[in-house]
């Protein structure tokens, strides 16, 4: 049973950094396909979309690793949430991953029927309203669900007492900015995926001396 106790947060942190590598590095692809996501002619076809193929294909496994990440969170957090913040954690988490799956589906659609048939596809609305509409839901309101699901987990470790107070500060102030500024600067949606990694190797560091520490011999 210890064994188990230990090793669950452990996954978890595991979990946690493997969804803010691939998150990062699948925004850092679509960034660098399409240097402007609100005004794409979608030019970049012609080269080939095979970078940003790859870049849908790590979401999936992005969103299960965060999914895994909130049931461990749950888990660990459960006896010190109160009905309100755990009900705006799950529910933010959620919204998340599922703006982040649909937006995903809409943009390899689109690119998928812009390669049988670009110029109608490109010529006509479609684009642009495929284009957009993947932009709002990923970009916009998706990490607006981030920035509410940063400051739910951020106030249960704070109330807690369960992290540092730089590890908690910086997560209200990457909340902010996320609510604030996501759409209007580039780039700026990175801060959640490395927020969420500088917590998940909190956890690891910290499950890793409580494992030791209970199985050092007295």
């Amino acid at each position: 049973m210890v064994e188990r106790r230990a090793a669950t947060p452990i996954a978890g942190a595991i979990a946690g950094m493997l969804f803010a590598l691939l998150f990062s590095v699948s925004v850092a692809i679509m960034r660098g396909a399409m240097s402007d996501l609100t005004h794409d002619s979608g030019a970049w076809l012609e080269s080939g979309a095979r970078p940003l193929k790859i870049a849908l294909g790590l979401i999936p496994f992005a969103g299960l690793f965060f999914l895994w990440f909130i049931a461990v969170a749950r888990e660990r957090l459960g006896r010190f949430e109160d009905q309100f913040f755990a009900t705006v954690f799950l529910g933010s988490g959620l919204l998340f991953v599922g703006m982040l799956f649909v937006a995903s589906a809409v943009a390899g659609g689109l690119i998928v029927a812009a390669e049988r048939n670009a110029d109608t596809i490109l010529s006509s609305g479609a684009w642009e309203f495929g284009r957009e509409t993947t932009y709002e839901l990923m970009v916009v309101y998706a990490m607006r669900m981030a920035a509410i699901w940063t400051l739910a987990i951020s106030t249960i470790l704070l109330r807690a007492r369960l992290a540092p107070r730089w590890l908690v500060a910086s997560g209200y102030a990457i909340a902010v900015v996320l609510l604030l500024t996501t759409g209007s600067f580039a780039w700026v949606e990175l801060l959640f995926p490395a927020w969420v990694m500088a917590l998940s190797v909190y956890v690891l560091v910290t499950s890793f001396r409580g494992h030791a520490e209970v199985v050092r011999p007295a």
